[in-house]
């Protein structure tokens, strides 16, 4: 596994795992995906460009195109990246709560 390649929260890769975690979705059914659960209006160069990497990176792969749209489903590797950058996630929340608690 590559640890830093997802550090950031707002990564547009952590989004889009997040997004195919509860199953395929094509590109735009991903941004709206996005936009609903994190508020994030993730432009279409972005998206197109973080697909790539990731199935590049086997954490998600194409599947037969429904008509002009191509949908993408995250695999086992995927879930495995996305399942240890959200943990690594929750402990900079926690973090963070108990340093603002502390203040």
């Amino acid at each position: 596994m590559e640890p830093d390649v997802l550090r950031r929260a707002g990564d547009a890769s952590v989004l889009i795992l997040t997004s195919l975690a509860d199953g395929p979705k094509h590109g735009y059914a991903i941004m709206t995906d996005i936009a609903a659960f994190s508020g994030v209006a993730m432009e279409p160069g972005t998206l197109y460009g973080a697909l790539s990497r990731l199935e590049r990176r086997g954490w998600i792969r194409p599947l037969a195109a429904d008509e002009r749209r191509r949908p993408y489903e995250i695999t086992a590797a995927g879930q495995q990246v996305l399942a240890e950058q959200l943990q690594s996630m929750q402990q900079v929340v926690r973090t963070g709560r108990q340093r603002i608690a502390a203040a």
